[in-house]
């Protein structure tokens, strides 16, 4: 299927790895131009040169951490105008409720809420005075199904949720469609990371705890970054315009809901 999208310019965050290259690859291969931005250089540069080659496309790079306001001002100004915005940061840490206080809040609220939250207020805009643009923020099952031990993401990305759902019905008249993809878990370094935290409590090994987790997905898999990005680059495509607010789970039918 074409896109529709070749030569639209895409900002994906958090995109040296995981699910934000998933998006990125995708989008390249639909034949978008690409600003990348992640924390770390080494891991940038690398995703960055690999696109490139794999699809020929213009990559810029900017390193940044998007929950800093100069930060991310230096990565809106080299990004310029932009079609398509791809939110993706890494969640908060996993815990007990009693473990945190204001400032896990705060740092929670920066990362997973205020920042895509300020990047769509500066780029949607200009998408609107041009009558097109696609927003696509990556946030969890979790805004569907909260998990006690990620009460942090629970919260700030459920707040970002119930932003988009006012927010997105407001600039669809205009063109631009923002929309939630909902990941369960994929196999990247977060599902390491919570498995690792599984192994560690529960003295397993991490073996052990990835095949307990995997006997909770009906699908009975972990997902792929790959498949992961091809959803986000049809929700960018010129088919998904009448696609408003929806908040869209990949989780193979681990998060158990009728509606």
């Amino acid at each position: 299927m074409d896109l529709g999208i070749a030569g639209k310019r895409a900002l994906v965050c958090a995109s040296s790895k995981g699910l934000g290259r998933g998006c990125a690859e995708a989008l390249a291969a639909a034949g978008c131009d690409l600003v990348m931005n992640a924390r770390g250089v080494d891991a940038l540069e690398e995703t960055a040169k690999a696109i490139r080659a794999a699809h020929g496309v213009e990559v810029t790079t900017v390193a940044a951490d998007v929950s800093r306001e100069d930060d991310r001002a230096r990565l809106l100004e080299a990004a310029g105008q932009i079609d398509i915005l791809v939110t993706n940061a890494g969640g908060p840490p996993p815990g007990l409720w009693s473990d945190w206080g204001r400032d896990d809040f705060i740092a929670a609220l920066d990362a997973n809420m205020l920042a895509p939250i300020a990047l769509m207020t500066a780029l949607m805009p200009g998408m609107a005075d041009r009558g097109w643009g696609r927003v696509v923020n990556i946030t969890s099952q979790s805004v569907k199904a909260p998990i006690p031990q990620l009460g942090l993401s629970n919260s700030a990305r459920t707040g970002l949720t119930g932003y988009v759902a006012g927010t997105a019905r407001q600039v669809a008249q205009h063109g631009v469609t923002i929309n939630n993809l909902l990941p369960g878990i994929h196999a990247t370094d977060r599902a390491d990371a919570l498995d690792g935290g599984v192994s560690k409590a529960q003295g397993i090994t991490m073996e052990e705890a990835r095949t307990r987790r995997i006997a909770t997905i009906p699908a009975r898999r972990y997902g792929t970054a790959q498949e992961f990005g091809q959803m986000c680059a049809y929700l960018c495509s010129k088919q998904a315009g009448f696609i408003v607010g929806q908040n869209i789970l990949l989780d193979g039918g681990g998060t158990n809901f009728t509606i």
